[in-house]
């Protein structure tokens, strides 16, 4: 039987989402899922999903010119949900200990690729887009304003659906890329 504390990924990987360990963190498994996962808990006019969202904010942050390592960190800033899912920001406020379990996992996947999840100038920049994109993707696919006023931002991404195939395969292309320049 199987050991009910881990998940099995798309790999193959027998995973401990509570206890992640680096070495089994894979880029595969992570843009395979995520180009899976629905934002919005599917409340958008389409399917668009999380992978979509991460290439949207890293293509941001290289329109804005940031480096590298701040733009595989937008790439990788929804991989947690790879392996715990996601829950609405409303829910996730009353749940604490999910919190301390995602952030857990997010900074575990951040290190494992080199990104320093304690470097405030970098988690700022992901922040900032993050949010400025959920501002865009909920004006565009789900006709309504979040906040009061635009966030401003220099692209012009794709808010439909798109294949999960093709946003995988954009997923690893962009990841590769950028897990390559970071290690040079």
């Amino acid at each position: 039987m199987t050991d009910k504390r881990l998940i099995r990924t798309y790999s193959g990987i027998f995973f401990s989402p509570l206890e992640p360990s680096p070495e089994n963190i894979a880029p595969e498994d992570i843009a395979h899922a995520l180009s899976l996962l629905c934002r919005a808990n599917g409340h958008f006019r389409c399917f668009y999903s999380v992978g979509q969202h991460c290439l949207a904010c890293e293509a941001e942050a290289r329109a804005a010119g940031l480096h590298a390592e701040t733009r595989l960190a937008c790439l990788l800033h929804d991989a947690s949900e790879a392996y715990i899912s996601d829950i609405t920001r409303p829910v996730k406020l009353g749940l604490p200990e999910y919190r301390v379990i995602e952030k857990r996992m997010q900074d575990t996947i951040y290190r494992r690729f080199g990104v320093d999840p304690e470097d405030s100038v970098i988690m700022c920049e992901v922040s900032r887009i993050d949010d400025a994109m959920l501002y865009h993707e909920f004006l565009a696919l789900g006709g309504h304003a979040l906040y009061d006023a635009a966030p401003a931002i220099l692209t012009r991404p794709a808010f439909e659906f798109i294949p999960f195939e093709k946003t995988e395969r954009q997923y690893m292309t962009v990841f590769n890329e950028l897990f390559t320049e970071e290690t040079k």
